[in-house]
C-alpha cells in the first residue's frame, strides 16, 4: 500500500513539475515575437561585442586565435549562473496563485523554473560553441568531462544561491534590487575578460574565492586542450552550491506558507 501511494505521488509531482515548465515556456517565449529565437540572438550579439571591442584592443585573447571562442566559453556558463539564479529566486512570485493547490510545493516551482532554463541554456551553449567551430574551423579537440563539469558547478551554484534569493526576495522584494545592483561588478571578476594566470598574483588569492572564476576555468580547460586550470576546485563550487541549496531549503519549508500570503 505504501510503495503505490509513494509511486503515485512521485507520478503527480514529476506531472506537475513538467506542466508548469510547460507553462513557464508559453508564457516566458510563447507570448514574444521570435519566442527561443531570442535565446540564441541575445548571448551571440553579447559574445560578438565583446569580441569586437577587445579585438580593437588586443591583438590575441589569452588563449587561442578567435576572442569569439575566448568570450564564449566563459559567457555562456556565466550567463547560465545568472540568468537561472535569477529565476529559481522568482520562481514563488511567478507561481504564487497556483501554490494555494495542495498538490503543489515550492519545491515542484523551484525545480521546473530550474529545469527549463538549464535545458534552455544548455541549448543555447551546444548551437553557439558548435557554430563558433565551425564557422571558424576549428579541431574538434575539447574534453567532455570538463565541459560537463563546469555546467554541472554552473547549474548547482545557481540553484542553490537562487533558492536563498528566493525566500530574500519574496520576503524582502527591495532585495532583489539590492542583488542586481551587487552583482553587477561580478562580469568583470569572474574570468570573462582574462585567464586567472593573468591576473597579477596580488589579486589572485581573492579571485580564488569567486567560484565563479572556477566555473569559467573548468570550461576554458574542457574547450582549450593546451589549457589546464590548476587553480579550478570543483569541490569548493559544489560545496557553496549544495550548502546553499540546503540552507535555502530548509528556510522555505518554515515559511512558504507565509510568503504565498504576502
Amino acid at each position: 500500500m505504501y510503495n503505490t501511494l509513494h509511486k503515485t505521488r512521485r507520478f503527480a509531482t514529476i506531472r506537475t513539475i513538467f506542466a508548469m515548465m510547460v507553462r513557464e515556456m508559453i508564457t516566458t517565449f510563447g507570448r514574444s515575437p521570435g519566442g527561443y529565437i531570442w535565446a540564441i540572438v541575445e548571448p551571440v550579439a553579447a559574445i560578438g561585442l565583446l569580441s569586437v571591442v577587445f579585438s580593437l584592443a588586443f591583438r590575441a585573447p589569452s588563449l587561442g586565435t578567435t576572442f569569439v571562442l575566448f568570450y564564449a566559453s566563459a559567457y555562456l556558463p556565466f550567463m547560465l549562473f545568472m540568468d537561472v539564479t535569477g529565476k529559481v529566486a522568482s520562481a514563488i512570485r511567478f507561481s504564487r496563485p497556483l501554490m494555494t493547490y495542495p498538490v503543489i510545493t515550492f519545491v515542484d516551482v523551484i525545480l521546473a523554473r530550474f529545469l527549463l532554463n538549464v535545458v534552455t541554456h544548455l541549448v543555447v551553449m551546444v548551437i553557439v560553441i558548435a557554430g563558433v567551430f565551425a564557422f571558424y574551423e576549428l579541431p574538434l579537440d575539447f574534453d567532455l568531462v570538463h565541459i560537463a563539469n563546469a555546467i554541472g558547478m554552473a547549474s548547482v551554484l545557481a540553484l542553490g544561491v537562487g533558492t536563498v534569493n528566493c525566500y530574500l526576495s519574496t520576503a524582502f522584494p527591495v532585495y532583489e534590487r539590492f542583488w542586481q545592483v551587487a552583482t553587477r561588478p561580478l562580469i568583470i571578476v569572474s574570468g570573462l575578460f582574462f585567464v586567472f594566470e593573468s591576473v597579477p598574483s596580488a589579486f589572485r588569492d581573492y579571485l580564488w574565492w569567486n567560484p565563479l572564476y572556477h566555473i569559467t576555468g573548468e570550461m576554458r580547460s574542457g574547450l582549450y586542450a593546451t589549457y589546464d586550470a590548476t587553480y579550478v576546485s570543483p569541490s569548493f563550487v559544489y560545496l557553496i552550491g549544495f550548502s546553499t541549496l540546503a540552507l535555502g531549503l530548509l528556510i522555505l519549508d518554515r515559511t512558504y506558507r507565509d510568503l504565498i500570503n504576502i
